[in-house]
């Protein structure tokens, strides 16, 4: 059991459980909902990717025990395929999920953290998260094998008769709320109230944290300037969504689930959702502890241990470490490498539209493609920065004290 619980602890630094979440996303993704297989160039290169794991595990330890774990998850989500879809493979996963969590209650450093009355509502919306997850994906695969046959998607087959506010709508939501009561009375009563005293500006928590819907952007001021993490990337999400009908015009899945006719926006979506917000929250809940250092799920809070860690700036990476010289004093010529890093970056959607993207291009127009594409090259850049602050320590790509404008 001190094994199990020792391979979770490592399993949820963040660098590995970003990089195993982010692989199994791509199994889901290949073999479960497209019908990829193993013995293909798809699953060759997933096996590829188990391979420098395994690699990277020989200099780097904890990332041989993300090889262990990536290579079961790819052999058994291969193995299982579109069978992950089937109610009775749900039920299980949802009984051995359920099972493992309260068992993980008899540790005493998880029950601290997980029955905190603050923690409790956020992790049952884990678990409501991965079930409304699963069911859409499975009727999103059950509906393109139909139309793959030459049906009509499961909604197109429901009764079209009309159901009226009253009694159908009024009387459910009259249930829903008397269970709700229910529920809220007897969760008030068996749980305490998360007041705590007045406050005392001499006297921060350790950590100080936001609410949960605001722990993915503080999560984010880890990795970007507080100008980018609390306003442009917060900003750019809300036109991302307000945008989307307009980039996305595709008519198919209007009323009904389906994945493969729309698996480009559907993947984009669900890896920025699951992966990129939801990680970020569940990390920020459940692993940030005192010192805002990370904390495996079975691993005591140690306000007293420390983390020695010496970020450094792209800059001062290239001049001092790779050239052996003092940084420049202009600040022109000191962040030309991020500056010229930064703008190559942004200038990839030309070379997207006329090169492995073009039927993109060709499709949505120039208008409707740059937008997505700047849109998509802002999301991705998170993960990006998140890599590099876990591989080289890097705290800013360019860093312009003189105007205060740090990316």
């Amino acid at each position: 059991m001190t094994f199990f619980k020792d391979f979770i602890n490592v399993l949820s630094a963040a660098s590995i459980s970003f990089l195993l979440l982010s692989s199994t996303f791509g199994c889901i993704i290949y073999f479960c909902l497209l019908d990829g297989r193993l013995r293909s160039k798809g699953g060759a290169a997933f096996v590829v990717l188990g391979v420098i794991y395994f690699v990277a595990g020989i200099f780097i330890r904890p990332l041989l025990y993300l090889a262990v774990a990536y290579v079961l998850i790819l052999f058994g989500l291969s193995n299982l395929g579109p069978r992950l879809w089937d109610k009775k493979t749900g039920k299980w996963l949802l009984i051995f999920g359920m099972l493992g969590f309260f068992v993980s209650f008899f540790d005493p450093n998880f029950y601290l953290i997980a029955a905190k009355p603050d923690n409790v509502p956020i992790g049952a919306m884990i678990f409501l998260l991965g079930i409304f997850t699963w069911i859409a994906l499975r009727k999103a695969y059950l509906n393109d094998k139909q139309i793959e046959a030459g049906g009509i998607p499961w909604e197109k087959t429901e009764t079209s008769e009309k159901l009226f506010v009253w009694p159908d709508l009024v009387y459910t939501e009259m249930l829903c709320m008397i269970l709700l009561t229910i529920v809220m009375i007897v969760w008030s009563v068996g749980l305490r109230a998360p007041l705590e005293e007045a406050a005392n500006p001499t006297s921060s928590p350790n950590p100080a944290k936001a609410p949960w819907y605001f722990l993915g952007l503080q999560e984010m001021l880890v990795y970007f300037d507080p100008w980018l993490a609390g306003v442009v990337l917060p900003g750019l999400i809300i036109v991302g969504l307000m945008a989307i009908p307009y980039i996305d015009t595709n008519p198919k899945g209007a009323g009904y689930f389906t994945f493969i006719e729309r698996k480009w926006e559907l993947g984009i979506f669900l890896y920025g959702f699951l992966v990129l917000w939801s990680f970020l929250i569940i990390t920020g809940t459940f692993l940030r502890g005192p010192n805002w250092n990370f904390f495996g799920p079975y691993e005591y809070w140690d306000p007293n241990k420390l983390v020695p860690l010496v970020n450094i700036d792209l800059s001062e990476l290239v001049w001092v470490q790779w050239l052996g010289q003092p940084l420049p004093k202009l600040w022109p010529i000191r962040e030309m490498f991020g500056i010229i890093l930064v703008v190559g970056y942004m200038s990839l959607p030309p070379l997207l539209a006329a090169g492995p993207f073009r039927r993109f291009y060709l499709k949505m127009g120039a208008p409707r493609f740059y937008v997505g594409a700047f849109l998509f090259l802002v999301m991705m850049a998170l993960p990006i920065k998140m890599v590099l602050r876990w591989l080289f320590n890097l705290k800013y790509i360019v860093h312009i004290g003189e105007l205060f404008f740090n990316v």
